[in-house]
């Protein structure tokens, strides 16, 4: 979720000094990108996974804190929810092995994570939405002690004035409110990060819009939220809600909402930036003491802190990312829109097909967002995580058609020439690549594994069904066979 930040009340004069500062960032970031202050050789990929924790039962265990301190490891950080971790894998290059670097350290991190963890009664699950959760979670007393969670909760729902509702219509349908941002800790997701220069960054960042709907057809890992059946990427409209600082009266106004998939394709990396500035408010306005101007013009490298707290605070599904790194900077867009899950090599199989896709459409010779309208894009995102393995999406030169027959017969080939140009090995490619073919054949990704092995178990109450599948699932995640093998 970001730094750590100390619990505060802001004045109407902190939030005027915030925005003046911002825009300073803004204007220092503009001078960086013209004069190419940026590490741009030998690109980088990174991985993020958030977790849930759960009791021996399968019900949420909120032991976030007796965990990550059994654990004790610093690539563990605390979420947002006390049922929530997350461990950042350290970043590697797919030429040397990384896809093969990211599997067996997350596996290897995982496994004794969970042996620690266990002792203090909390064990880890890769999904999407725990579908254990029960309206009794939904309180602001499940929020971690981090006072950055609670001070951001506060700041939501006071932009917002009112609590948060939840509507969502799937084969069932959920009707819920909220005093506080707990329903955005039901989701939790991998992130991908791919490094680029300040001259390929829209490319890739429109590549990876575009292709957003695809990896949540062939990824969804979220059905149940609060004992329902919903979307089968439930945390799509969950976190779109969840997070939502608009009133109904400022919706019908057009004001944009933080948990935002985009309105146009960009040109560059500036236009993210500058449009977080342009629409949207700090919730946040905790102002520095830096000059980024002359640290910039002393010939150091800016933090630029208030234009990253508060990229921080706009959820993009596809986020710009401005970093340093041994005191040199860099950008990433930051790949967040897939659930976690169900095991290590259903998630490495995931990235490798976003990694190897994206590189491919970005360096392609005639851009695929020149041939679709964003608005197609997005409309594909949200069908996506409607109707999973099951959707049927947009494409240009195609029409409509299934997401799966559209990965067989030509998003694989492209992700696989795309890894080969990251200098991937041919068995990396081949393995990773065949688990979403398969996935696609067979028709099964977690969602619809859980889905239905809910519905086999019939009339039984709803929530021993979750708990009974859940239970189920873990085991099938520490096997690590991929989800399409479960039987």
């Amino acid at each position: 979720m970001g730094e750590e930040v100390e619990a505060q009340e802001f004045s109407r004069a902190d939030r005027t000094r915030h925005r003046e500062k911002v825009r300073r960032n803004l204007d220092v970031f503009a001078r960086m990108l013209r004069e190419a202050r940026f590490d741009t050789n030998d690109p980088m990929t990174g991985l993020e996974v958030e977790l849930n924790l759960v009791d021996e039962e399968g019900d949420p265990a909120l032991k976030n804190s007796e965990a990550l301190a059994a654990i004790a490891d610093p690539d563990f950080q605390t979420e947002l929810g006390q049922f929530n971790i997350e461990i950042n894998v350290p970043p590697a290059r797919l030429r040397e092995g990384g896809l093969t670097t990211f599997e067996d350290h997350l596996r290897r991190s995982l496994n004794d994570a969970e042996s620690k963890s266990a002792a203090v009664g909390a064990h880890m699950v890769m999904i999407g939405i725990l579908p254990t959760l029960g309206e009794g979670h939904m309180s602001l007393d499940s929020l971690s002690a981090n006072p950055r969670y609670k001070l951001l909760s506060e700041q939501i729902l006071d932009a917002r004035g009112e609590d948060i509702a939840i509507s969502i219509d799937g084969p069932e349908r959920l009707r819920t409110t909220a005093d506080s941002i707990v329903p955005e800790a039901a989701c939790t997701s991998t992130q991908f990060h791919v490094q680029t220069s300040p001259d390929q960054f829209a490319a890739y960042w429109n590549a990876s819009q575009a292709i957003a709907a695809v990896q949540v057809a062939v990824a969804a890992n979220s059905p149940y939220l609060l004992g329902k059946e919903l979307w089968r990427e439930t945390r799509i409209p969950l976190f779109e809600q969840a997070t939502d600082t608009r009133s109904e009266e400022l919706k019908a106004q057009g004001v944009r909402p933080r948990v935002w998939f985009g309105e146009r394709w960009i040109t560059t990396v500036f236009d993210l930036f500058e449009e977080n500035v342009r629409y949207f408010p700090a919730l946040l306005p905790i102002t520095d003491s830096e000059d980024p101007l002359a640290v910039l013009e002393a010939g150091g490298t800016p933090t630029l802190p208030e234009l990253r707290l508060h990229n921080g605070t706009i959820y993009r599904w596809n986020r710009p990312v401005y970093d340093i790194s041994n005191g040199v900077p860099h950008l990433r867009v930051e790949n967040r829109l897939l659930a976690a899950g169900p095991t290590v090599v259903d998630t490495i199989a995931n990235a490798a097909f976003y990694f190897g896709l994206v590189r491919a459409l970005a360096e392609s010779e005639r851009p695929l967002w020149s041939q679709m309208s964003f608005s197609a894009a997005e409309e594909n995102f949200h069908v996506a995580a409607r109707q999973g393995i099951d959707a049927q999406v947009y494409w240009p030169g195609v029409g409509q058609v299934r997401a799966t027959e559209l990965v067989l017969r030509r998003l694989l080939p492209l992700a696989q020439q795309g890894l080969e140009s990251w200098g991937a090995s041919g068995a990396e490619i081949d393995r990773l690549l065949g688990i979403i073919e398969q996935r696609c054949l067979i028709g099964t990704n977690g969602a619809e594994w859980f889905v239905q092995r809910v519905h086999q178990a019939g009339g039984s109450d709803r929530y021993d069904a979750l708990r009974s599948t859940l239970l189920e699932y873990t085991r099938g995640m520490h096997s690590n066979e991929p989800v399409h093998t479960w039987v």
